[in-house]
C-alpha cells in the first residue's frame, strides 16, 4: 500500500487526540519535501482539498536561491502561487514525529488546477501514463546509500564541515560487527520507515567506513519514487534526533567511495505478468526487454543529467570504485553502467548503476522509462553484452564526465523533448547551467591550498 492511513482513519485519530499535525509536502526540483504543517483539525475540515505555496519552489537551487532566467516564474511575474493538492493515497503516520501524519501532494496550477508540467511528480506520472496506454506498468526499486557521521548537523555546520569523521572507522561492506556500532541509528531508521508504511527490506554496511545502504521493496514506479523521497527525509530526521548527521552527497571525500542510488527496473503487464521474461529463451530475456535496454543505451548520455544532477555527482564516476565509467550493459557485471539481474527468472530486470544518491527519483525514473519506451517503439536492436573489466575497456560508450557534458546531451535530446516537453527540458537545462555557473565563479579550498604559496 502506498500509505498506511485512510482519511476516515485520520479523522478518527484526530478526534481521539492521537494526531494533531498533518504535513502536506510537494516535491521540489532537488527531490526534497517542501510544504506546510497544518493543524489536523484544519486539514480534516478543508485542508485536505488543497493548500498553497509560492511558485518559486520549482525554480530555486539547493540553497533556495531565487534563480533568474526561468520562463515559469520570476520577480517580473511576481512569484505567484501554486496549489498543493494532497494525494490521499499517500497519507501515513510518521512514527518518529509526535502526533504527526504526512501526505504527499501534487503541485498544480493555482488557477486552472492542471499539473505543473515541470514538477517532478507530474513528469513521472506522464511517463507512467504512456506505459499504461500500452497495457504496461513499470516496477522499480532504488538502492539508496549514504554516509553516517559521529557529530550532529549543527556541530558540523558550525565547523564549516571541517574534520568530518564517519561513525564507522573502516570498510564495512556486509560487516555485521561494524554495523552493530551504528545500529542505534539504523534500527530507528528501519523501524521508523516501516512504521510509516515504507516496506524496508533491510540495511547493510557499504563499501567504505560509515557507509550504509537502505533497501525498500520493489514497487510500481510512482510508489517507489514517493518511498525514496520519504526515506531520504526520514533518514535525515531520525539521524538528527539521535545527535548524528548523514549525507546523501554523491562524493563527500576524494578518497572515499561514492554513494549511489542504483535503479532496478522491469515492465509488467497489468495482470501481473513479467514482460521482460521469456521462458523459451536462454537467459530469459524477452525481445521487449532487449528493445527497452537498447533504448537506455541509445539515450544514456541524454538521461545522465537526471541521474547525476550536480557538479559533485560526476566526482563519483571513478575506476575501481564500483561506480561506472562506461555506459554499456552486462550480465551480472558490476563494472558496467547497466547490469542485468535475475537472469533466467521472472525477476529478470536491468539495473542502472549510473545514478548517485543525490538524484531526484521522479526525474531519474521518468527519464529511464522514456528512454526504454523509445527503444520499444523503435524496436532498437540490443548490442552484445559487455564482458570483462569495463573500467579498462577502450572505444566503448562512456558515462559523461561532467555536468556540462550531460546537460548539453539532455538539452539537445529529441527523445526527451518529445517525452517531457520543450518547456520541461529547457527548465531543467537552465537549472543545470545555473549549477555550473555558480560553481565556476567560486574559489575552492583546493585552489587556495594548492596555489596560495606556490602560485
Amino acid at each position: 500500500m502506498p500509505g498506511n492511513l485512510s482519511f476516515d482513519e485520520l479523522k478518527a485519530a484526530v478526534a481521539a487526540g492521537e494526531i494533531d499535525t498533518v504535513i502536506v509536502a510537494g516535491i521540489d526540483m532537488q527531490g526534497r519535501l517542501m510544504g506546510k504543517r497544518l493543524t489536523a483539525d484544519f486539514f480534516v475540515r478543508s485542508g485536505h482539498a488543497e493548500t498553497h505555496c509560492c511558485n518559486y519552489l520549482l525554480a530555486t537551487d539547493m540553497e533556495m536561491h531565487t534563480v533568474s532566467g526561468y520562463a515559469s516564474t520570476s520577480w517580473a511575474a511576481g512569484y505567484g502561487d501554486y496549489a498543493l493538492r494532497p494525494d490521499m493515497a499517500t497519507m501515513r503516520r510518521i512514527p518518529w514525529l509526535e502526533k504527526t501524519a504526512l501526505v504527499l501532494a501534487d503541485i498544480m496550477d493555482h488557477h486552472g488546477h492542471g499539473d505543473i508540467a515541470h514538477s517532478p511528480r507530474a513528469i513521472l506520472k506522464r511517463q507512467i501514463a504512456r506505459l499504461d496506454a500500452l497495457g504496461m506498468r513499470a516496477m522499480m526499486a532504488t538502492e539508496l546509500e549514504f554516509f553516517l557521521f559521529d557529530d550532529s548537523y549543527e556541530t558540523l555546520h558550525a565547523r564549516d564541515y571541517a574534520g568530518l569523521k564517519t561513525l564507522g572507522k573502516y570498510n564495512e561492506d556486509y560487516h555485521i560487527f561494524q554495523t552493530t556500532k551504528e545500529e542505534d541509528v539504523m534500527r530507528a531508521i528501519r523501524n521508523g520507515l516501516n512504521g510509516a508504511g515504507i516496506p524496508v527490506e533491510g540495511s547493510k554496511g557499504e563499501a567504505d567506513a560509515g557507509q550504509e545502504e537502505i533497501n525498500v521493496k520493489y514497487a510500481e514506479a510512482l510508489e517507489t519514487a514517493d518511498n525514496h523521497a520519504l526515506t531520504k527525509n526520514g533518514c535525515k530526521e531520525i539521524a538528527w534526533q539521535k545527535g548524528r548527521a548523514l549525507t546523501f552527497l554523491a562524493k563527500w571525500k576524494t578518497d572515499a567511495a561514492g554513494s549511489s542510488s542504483h535503479v532496478h527496473q522491469s515492465l509488467w503487464s497489468k495482470d501481473g505478468e513479467p514482460l521482460f521474461y521469456d521462458a523459451s529463451v536462454k537467459g530469459g530475456m524477452s525481445k521487449l526487454m532487449e528493445h527497452y535496454v537498447a533504448g537506455l543505451l541509445e539515450h544514456a548520455d541524454a538521461t545522465t543529467y537526471f541521474l547525476a544532477p550536480y557538479i559533485n555527482s560526476y566526482k563519483r564516476f571513478a575506476a575501481g570504485t564500483f561506480a561506472p565509467t562506461k555506459a554499456v550493459w552486462s550480465r551480472d557485471n558490476r563494472t558496467a553502467g547497466y547490469r542485468m539481474c535475475g537472469e533466467g527468472s521472472r525477476a529478470i530486470r536491468i539495473e542502472c548503476r549510473v545514478g548517485g544518491s543525490d538524484l531526484n527519483p521522479y526525474l531519474a525514473m521518468a527519464a529511464q522509462i522514456a528512454a526504454g519506451l523509445d527503444g520499444i517503439e523503435r524496436k532498437l536492436v540490443l548490442e552484445a553484452p559487455f564482458k570483462g573489466d569495463a573500467y579498462g575497456a577502450e572505444k566503448i560508450r562512456e558515462v559523461p564526465k561532467t555536468l556540462r557534458m550531460a546537460a548539453a546531451a539532455m538539452h539537445k535530446s529529441e527523445m526527451l523533448r518529445a517525452a517531457f516537453g520543450d518547456d520541461v527540458i529547457d527548465h531543467y537545462h537552465h537549472a543545470a547551467m545555473w549549477e555550473q555557473e555558480d560553481f565556476d565563479r567560486r574559489v575552492t579550498d583546493y585552489e587556495v591550498s594548492r596555489g596560495f604559496e606556490r602560485a
